[in-house]
């Protein structure tokens, strides 16, 4: 998918502004549920020159990326520089807390005693990439990218 005759990657998601993401957001599908291993990047301080760095960081020390296991319904978020597989999460359409429009939703309100108060949100903007924000009691505060391989 091309958006604006540009097709994006997560390098060019950590140069976007924060209401340049939220824009990209408003403006993108569903998608599929999707299946597997997808890299995780952290899209913090977005269209600084720190946003390159930070995601590095939490990267290497803090997460790695989600799993997904469409038929089941459920993912687990890879943490920690050994890639351990925790924090589980149910995975379903719905409408969105940003803009009401349909999207995929990480809900750890049910399956995480430390993340109970976390939704995430994500829409497909390239083939195997999603944007997601991350809600903390229905306040957005981080957006993410993650990359599928095909």
């Amino acid at each position: 998918m091309a958006v604006n005759n540009v097709t994006l990657d997560r390098a060019q998601l950590l140069k976007m502004s924060q209401a340049q993401l939220d824009e990209l957001f408003g403006k993108s599908p569903s998608g599929p549920i999707p299946n597997g291993e997808a890299q995780g990047t952290a899209l913090i301080a977005p269209g600084t020159v720190f946003s390159h760095e930070i995601a590095e960081i939490v990267n290497i020390f803090a997460w790695k990326g989600k799993t997904f296991n469409a038929e089941h319904g459920t993912l687990t978020n890879r943490i920690s520089p050994f890639g351990l597989n925790a924090i589980v999460a149910h995975v379903y359409k719905d409408k969105s807390w940003y803009d009401q429009k349909e999207c995929i939703v990480l809900d750890y309100s049910k399956t995480s005693f430390v993340a109970q108060w976390i939704r995430d949100e994500i829409r497909l903007i390239a083939p195997g990439l999603y944007l997601g924000k991350v809600f903390w009691e229905k306040k957005a505060t981080i957006d993410f990218a993650l990359q599928f391989s095909s």
